[in-house]
């Protein structure tokens, strides 16, 4: 009676467990023909891109050729630049020289731009142009007016009047009310305890543009002071005006240098002259030009042995040049020399020769190495027969600042 009740108990159980399995794999393959009908279904669905359309037209770029030919509003307070890459700039334009173009925006700053990178332009205020004729026989001409240039053509209105010509045609650009820039560089050296020592150095430039012309001050100073007794003291300052006859050639009208250095026995030195110039190279980033001319000259000594003359008129014949280059952007050499040919009694010949390496420090601060020569070949004798020497060397390391 037992083993039939446990043996009818096991084939319940069996029963039942084979039961339960069977339910669940139908429910199982149940639920996977329903998914895969499912994703049947979803393939062979039309797909609705109503939503799809809305969202792309949010994204969608827009128009380029609108973004190309978009032109700033008309603007009678601001000028507008746009560059080859497409970008605007609103501020002021300063000045064009050289294929460089200064402009000062607000938030930009003061911008030294070369002029091929420039595509168009639009003044509020009236510029001074000088333009270069296509008559080679003619002088170049000074237009003042609103300036609008695009690519290859330029306008400028004044008036009713509208002057057309060619971008190439352009020499130089002039903004009216603040045509002066320059830099000065400072070096000093001060000690005092065991020995006392005061040694000073100061360079310094500035000029006046326009369209039509160019206005330059250079000025080179050193002091020097050890115990009690000078070491050095001289000066040179230098100044010249040049009229732009085109783009490469001008006429530097009036040249005019004073010179002192009691340690070459020179009390005073003048010389004034006129020149003609000319760019063998005018690019955004380098400049070299050659002048040449005659004029006069007139030396004081500050003392010359019995029977000589203590002043000495003599004509002189000049031949200088300048070299201005911009390695990278943030390093700029600059190398001047001239040289004169004059009489016996004031030095035969005379040379001047300055060359400086320019590194930018912060903003408007440079830090500038110079390195001068100057040469007499025939100093002038003292009174007590001591000769000076015919050169002279500095080396002047100097903090600049632009302005």
């Amino acid at each position: 009676m037992t083993r039939c009740s446990i043996h009818t108990g096991w084939v319940t159980g069996i029963c039942l467990i084979v039961s339960i399995g069977l339910t669940a794999n139908s429910t199982v393959r149940a639920e996977d023909d329903t998914v895969q009908a499912v994703v049947e279904e979803k393939k062979t669905a039309p797909v609705d891109t109503s939503n799809a359309a809305e969202t792309m037209s949010v994204s969608k770029p827009k128009d380029k050729s609108a973004w190309k030919n978009f032109a700033p509003p008309p603007d009678d307070k601001f000028d507008w630049i746009q560059l080859t890459s497409g970008e605007w700039l609103k501020g002021e334009l300063k000045a064009l020289y050289n294929f460089s173009l200064e402009f000062d925006s607000d938030e930009l700053d003061l911008l030294h731009l070369d002029w091929e990178d420039i595509k168009q332009i639009r003044t509020a205020d009236a510029q001074s142009l000088r333009i270069e004729n296509t008559d080679s026989d003619k002088d170049p001409t000074t237009v003042i007016g609103i300036l609008h240039l695009k690519s290859g053509e330029a306008a400028v209105s004044y008036g009713d009047n509208v002057l057309k010509f060619k971008r190439e045609q352009i020499i130089s650009i002039a903004e009216g009310e603040n045509p002066w820039s320059g830099k000065v560089s400072l070096g000093v050296n001060i000690r005092s305890g065991n020995s006392d020592l005061v040694d000073s150095s100061f360079l310094g430039t500035a000029q006046r543009r326009t369209a039509a012309s160019r206005f330059v001050i250079d000025y080179v100073g050193n002091y020097s002071r050890a115990e009690s007794i000078d070491t050095s003291n001289n000066h040179r300052l230098n100044s010249y005006y040049d009229s732009f006859k085109t783009s490469k050639f001008f006429w530097r009208l009036v040249t005019a240098e004073y010179y002192r250095d009691s340690f070459k026995n020179i009390d005073h030195q003048l010389s004034a002259g006129t020149s003609f110039g000319y760019h063998f190279i005018r690019t955004p980033k380098t400049e070299w030009e050659v002048s040449g001319g005659i004029g006069l000259i007139y030396k004081r000594f500050v003392s010359v042995e019995q029977g000589e003359d203590i002043d000495n008129v003599s004509p002189l014949l000049s031949v200088g040049t300048k070299y201005d280059t911009e390695f990278t952007h943030w390093l700029d050499y600059l190398f001047e020399f001239s040289f004169s040919i004059v009489d016996e009694n004031s030095g035969s010949y005379l040379h001047h020769l300055i060359t400086t390496l320019s590194s930018d420090l912060i903003s408007d601060l440079d830090i500038d190495i110079s390195f001068v020569w100057d040469r007499v070949q025939d100093p002038q004798p003292a009174s007590d027969g001591e000769i000076p020497e015919r050169d002279d060397f500095q080396l002047i390391v100097g903090i600049g600042y632009e302005f």
